[in-house]
Order: structure tokens, then C-alpha cells, then sequence
């Protein structure tokens, strides 16, 4: 089986699970909360992956259109499509201006923009009284989609929020394998021919940058409709560096990188406390138990592990596998 039978086979399998997941005894609500993330990864992913731009402030995006359509659903009471629909547009815009900013400079002055930028958004939603200060945006209502189906029950939720991923998914891998995503890789791989061939390379990075930018303010929104909240910690720079380390972990310039990556980051952030007890009870080492206090170090470990001895990603070293079982 070759790579592309393999990725047809594994969406498939991952569609079918995510389907029968909730009928497995998993917890709805951390589902959901990770296929948001694995959306925000797969956006990013977009930009660095295809396009070869290195952001430092896709958490501009992703809380900002958070708190856009927290804001919209709860204040404003606009049905919940509405309050997305607000966040995604706000995502989009701002990326038109982050974007149109950023693309005039090249590689770490590039990120550096994107980064203070971001800071700037952070510190706007910080005193902006709308958006609750350090307490953020809190019990924001699910509603009831099209003013008919309500999606107070995790179920129904559940099941709106993966078709919204589904499709999302399905318009970046349609994106990618576009003769616009063909040249967005040509710009990656070789910039100076690009221009020689005569594209505007700068409308073509500053059009990625804003689907980058709306996908990722889609995947805020939800997070907002799904969890009930929107936080500083969605608008933080720490949330840039998260969706970059799940996008390496995962693979990089891979369509499945992102959802393998996201999937580890996000179980490990909320399942290393109970593996800890687990190892504890295992080894009888008392040390073990803390490990839950000390989630950043296992996953830049994790990082460190996944640069030096994969450096393809998770993915990326399984394809690579496969193709050379192929040969």
C-alpha cells in the first residue's frame, strides 16, 4: 500500500472513529475541544507548511474571532452560525491587515511582526471592557442553530462541530492540491523562480495569509460555541507557539501532520496528570504524581525528542516508512 492509499484509508478510519466516538465512551466536550485545535493546526499549517511563512501570531486569530463571536452571540444574541460567521469575517479581516503588513519583510522579520502584532490584540483585549479583562468572556449560550435545532446537548453539539471541521478540512486539502496551492509550494521551494515566472508572489502569500487567518478565526469560534468561554489564553503568544509545536510534532506540510500533532499536545495538556498516578502506581516513584504540574516540560521534551530522532514528524516519518517498505 502505498502512501496515498494509506491517507485515504486513514481519513476514512479517523472519520468513522470520530463518528462512533462518543458511542466508545469518549467525552464529547474534549472532542470537540480537540478537533478545534487540530483545525487551528491544520490553518496554520497552511501558511508554514505550503507557503513556507513562519507566524508568530496566529493567536491573533484564533481569540480574537473567539471573543468576536462570544461577544456576538451573547450580547448581540445572534444564533450561533451568525456568531461564526462574525468570527471568521474577523478573522479574515484581520488578517488582511496583519498580512498586508508583514509580507513586505522575509523570514524572522517576517514572524517578529506577526508576533508584535499579535502582543498588540492581547494587550487590546486586556483593557477593552467587552471582552472581561483577565476573567475573559464567560458563559457564553451554544444556542440554537438556524434559530431551530438547539445545541445545548454535547451530542448535537458534537455532531454540528465535526461537520464544521470535516468541511473545513476538506476546503484546505482542496486549497492545497488547487493550482493556487501548487504555486503556493512553488513559493515555498523557490521564491526567486517564481517571481521569474511571473507571479505576484506578494498577493498570492498575503491571499494564503488571510485563509490562514479565517480558518484559524473558525476554529476560535467554535472553540467559543463548544466550551461556553473565551480567554486570554486563546489571544496569548503562548497559543502561537502551541499550534507551531503541534504542527512539527505532527509533521510538517502534511495534511494529517496537524491532526496527529494536535491530537498528542491536546491529550497530553489534559491526560498527563492520570498517566502520571498510573506510572507511580507502576514504578512506586512518588515523583511521577507531580507530572501533572509539569506539562510544559513533558511536551517541550516531547519537541526536543520529535527535532532530534523525527525530524519529519510523526507522520512524516510513517510515510517515509511506508514509501520505503514500497521500494
Amino acid at each position: 500500500m502505498n502512501s496515498k492509499k494509506f491517507a485515504k484509508l486513514g481519513y476514512g478510519l479517523l472519520l468513522l472513529g470520530m463518528i462512533a466516538a462518543p458511542f466508545m465512551g469518549a467525552y464529547p466536550v474534549f472532542v470537540m475541544k480537540l478537533m478545534c485545535f487540530a483545525l487551528f493546526a491544520c490553518a496554520f499549517n497552511l501558511l508554514l507548511g505550503y507557503t513556507g511563512l513562519l507566524s508568530f501570531g496566529h493567536a491573533a486569530f484564533f481569540g480574537g474571532a473567539a471573543y468576536v463571536t462570544g461577544h456576538a452571540i451573547k450580547v448581540w444574541h445572534l444564533t450561533p452560525e451568525l456568531g461564526i460567521l462574525f468570527g471568521v469575517v474577523f478573522g479574515a479581516l484581520l488578517g488582511v491587515v496583519f498580512g498586508w503588513l508583514a509580507i513586505r519583510r522575509q523570514g524572522i522579520y517576517f514572524s517578529m511582526i506577526t508576533l508584535a502584532l499579535a502582543q498588540m490584540l492581547f494587550f487590546a483585549c486586556l483593557q477593552m471592557p467587552f471582552t472581561g479583562g483577565e476573567d475573559g468572556l464567560q458563559a457564553v449560550p451554544r444556542g440554537k442553530l438556524f434559530g431551530l435545532l438547539s445545541l445545548e446537548s454535547d451530542w448535537t453539539m458534537y455532531y454540528v462541530a465535526l461537520a464544521i471541521v470535516v468541511l473545513a478540512f476538506l476546503l484546505i486539502m482542496r486549497t492545497v492540491h488547487s493550482p493556487f496551492g501548487q504555486v503556493l509550494k512553488a513559493l515555498k521551494e523557490n521564491e526567486p523562480r517564481a517571481i521569474s515566472l511571473g507571479y505576484d508572489v506578494n498577493r498570492f502569500k498575503l491571499l494564503a495569509f488571510v485563509i490562514s487567518a479565517a480558518l484559524a478565526g473558525l476554529a476560535g469560534s467554535l472553540k467559543t460555541v463548544v466550551l461556553g468561554f473565551a480567554t486570554l489564553t486563546d489571544v496569548h503568544w503562548t497559543a502561537s507557539g502551541q499550534v507551531i509545536l503541534m504542527t512539527l510534532v505532527g509533521g510538517l506540510g502534511l495534511l494529517s501532520g496537524p491532526i496527529i500533532g494536535s491530537a498528542v499536545i491536546v491529550a497530553l495538556e489534559n491526560k498527563i496528570g492520570d498517566i502520571g498516578t498510573w506510572l507511580s502506581r507502576l514504578t512506586g516513584v512518588e515523583w511521577f504524581n507531580t507530572l501533572g504540574e509539569s506539562v510544559t516540560i513533558v511536551t517541550g521534551l516531547i519537541f526536543v525528542i520529535c527535532v532530534l530522532a523525527f525530524r519529519r514528524g510523526i507522520m512524516g516519518e510513517l510515510i517515509a516508512f511506508i514509501d520505503r517498505k514500497k521500494k
